[in-house]
C-alpha cells in the first residue's frame, strides 16, 4: 500500500452521467487508466457545520472561497480503525485538501474538542473548530469505483453510485444506511487533476456529450432533506432518519 497523502492541490470537476454515458466513459478511458489501489469500495462521511448551516449555505452561493470539514472512512469503521479528518478549501476553482489519520474513537474525541494534537494540520483543523464551533450535521455514504492515470497517476477518475444520507446517528461507526440522493440510474463522476486535462479525456467527454455540473453531495442533502423537510413541516431529524 502506498504512503498516505495528507496534502492535495488540484482541480476537481463533477459530472452526472446516464448509464449509457458511464459505460462509454469506462470503455473509452480503458487504455489510459488503471484501477487505483483500492478499486471498488464504500465511503462514509460525516459533515460538520454550524447550527444554522452557515458553511453549506455559503458554499451553495458559489463564493470565490469556501471551506468545509468532514471525517471519512473506507467502509464502516470500528473503534480502532483508521479514519480521515479532512479540511477542504476551494479558492478560484482550485481545491486544497489537508487531512490527518486517526482511529475512529480518537477522531470523535478530537472533533469534539476533548483531545489536542500538536502537528501542523491538526492545529489548522483545531482553529477551524474554534472559529466555527461546528457539529455533525449529515452522514453521507456512497459506493465508489476509482481509477488513476497510467502515465500520470495524479489524474483520478471516480464513479459514485448509491449516494445516500441521513441526519441521525452521525457517527461513522453507526452503519451506512441513508436516503437516496440520486435516481438509481444516475452516476456521479469526478475528475481530479493537478492541471489541464489530457487531450484524450477532453475528446472523450465532448464526444459523449458530458459536461461539468456543480452537484454537491452535502449541498444536495441539505437542499433535498433539510430545506425540503422544513417546508413539509418536518424536523431535520425526522426527514433524514426515515431512510
Amino acid at each position: 500500500m502506498s504512503e498516505i497523502q495528507c496534502c492535495f492541490r488540484r482541480y476537481e470537476k463533477k459530472y452526472l452521467l446516464t448509464t449509457a454515458q458511464y459505460e462509454a466513459m469506462r470503455e473509452g478511458m480503458a487504455p489510459y487508466v488503471r484501477p487505483d489501489e483500492y478499486g471498488r469500495y464504500s465511503l462514509g462521511n460525516v459533515y460538520y457545520d454550524t447550527d444554522d448551516y452557515r458553511l453549506i449555505r455559503s458554499s451553495l452561493e458559489k463564493p470565490v472561497y469556501k471551506e468545509k470539514l468532514r471525517v471519512r472512512s473506507y467502509g464502516v469503521p470500528g473503534e480502532h480503525d483508521r479514519v480521515f479528518v479532512e479540511l477542504k478549501k476551494k479558492y478560484e476553482g482550485v481545491v486544497y485538501k489537508r487531512r490527518i489519520v486517526l482511529e475512529a474513537g480518537e477522531a470523535a474525541r478530537f472533533l469534539s474538542g476533548a483531545e489536542e494534537r500538536g502537528d501542523q494540520i491538526s492545529r489548522e483543523i483545531a482553529y477551524f473548530l474554534r472559529f466555527y464551533r461546528p457539529v455533525p450535521k449529515a452522514y453521507i455514504a456512497y459506493d465508489r469505483e476509482a481509477y488513476a492515470g497510467r502515465v500520470d497517476d495524479a489524474l483520478r477518475i471516480t464513479f459514485d453510485t448509491g449516494i445516500r444520507c441521513r441526519g441521525d446517528e452521525l457517527d461513522l461507526r453507526a452503519g451506512d444506511r441513508g436516503a437516496a440522493l440520486l435516481p438509481p440510474d444516475t452516476v456521479l463522476m469526478e475528475i481530479k487533476i493537478p492541471g489541464a486535462a489530457p487531450l484524450w479525456l477532453a475528446q472523450l467527454l465532448s464526444g459523449n456529450g458530458i459536461f461539468p455540473t456543480s452537484f454537491s453531495k452535502y449541498g444536495s442533502c441539505y437542499q433535498q432533506f433539510v430545506l425540503g423537510g422544513k417546508a413539509a413541516g418536518l424536523t431535520v431529524k425526522e426527514v433524514l432518519s426515515c431512510a
